[in-house]
């Protein structure tokens, strides 16, 4: 029978990519000009404009700190490489497992040589600790730590923001730009809804130009 290979999650945070360059231009502009418009006429700043404001400096952060999470996991990979061992089952096909849990589950259900399963679990064991004392050092466990604080911060300004009433196209700008930025998977994603979020936020943009030369 072939060999085979069973993974198990691992503690790695995979990020969405982050819009950049003239895309984030015109989706990012609608809701900073209308505010910046807002505060030179002297009328009260959009709440929604507020929120999406520090929604924005912890989407960033997230995004930075995650960044710096992921050179970190890649040099643990090279330096170290992922927690693995193979088993010799008793019907005789060798199967890779990448934790102790996921020994566990395996062997639970197809047995092996009482030997192989404890050769297979020091190895998985002594993996797992070198993975460990090499997160602790280089700080990764860290790093995942306050990325995963940052993006429940963000998560959270992100909720507040769908509660708060926008009282002008600043603020609606703000949602769509952060629905936008939080959902979308790719600056060339055609799927519904990203192609009308896109649509609405030039309409908005053109909305308001037309406004101001009017």
């Amino acid at each position: 029978m072939a060999d085979s290979d069973i993974s198990t999650t691992l503690p790695f945070v995979t990020r969405r990519s982050v819009l950049a360059g003239t895309a984030i231009t015109i989706v990012t502009a609608p809701a900073r000009s209308f505010a910046r418009s807002d505060l030179e006429t002297g009328h009260v700043i959009d709440p929604a404009v507020t929120v999406w404001d520090q929604w924005q400096a912890a989407w960033e952060e997230a995004e930075q700190i995650c960044n710096r999470q992921q050179r970190l996991e890649s040099e643990l990979i090279e330096t170290v490489g992922f927690p693995c061992t193979t088993v010799k089952l008793s019907d005789g096909e060798n199967v890779t497992v990448h934790s102790l849990a996921a020994l566990q589950e395996l062997l639970s259900v197809r047995p092996a040589n009482t030997a192989d399963c404890a050769q297979a679990e020091a190895e998985i064991v002594a993996d797992q600790a070198r993975w460990d004392a090499a997160c602790r050092e280089i700080g990764y466990s860290t790093a995942m730590l306050a990325e995963c604080e940052a993006g429940e911060r963000a998560k959270a300004l992100l909720e507040a923001l769908s509660q708060v009433p926008a009282t002008s196209l600043a603020g609606i700008a703000a949602k769509l730009n952060a629905a936008l930025r939080e959902g979308e998977y790719s600056l060339h994603d055609s799927e519904p809804p990203w192609p009308q979020i896109r649509s609405a936020l030039e309409d908005i943009a053109r909305i308001r130009e037309q406004k101001v030369s009017s």
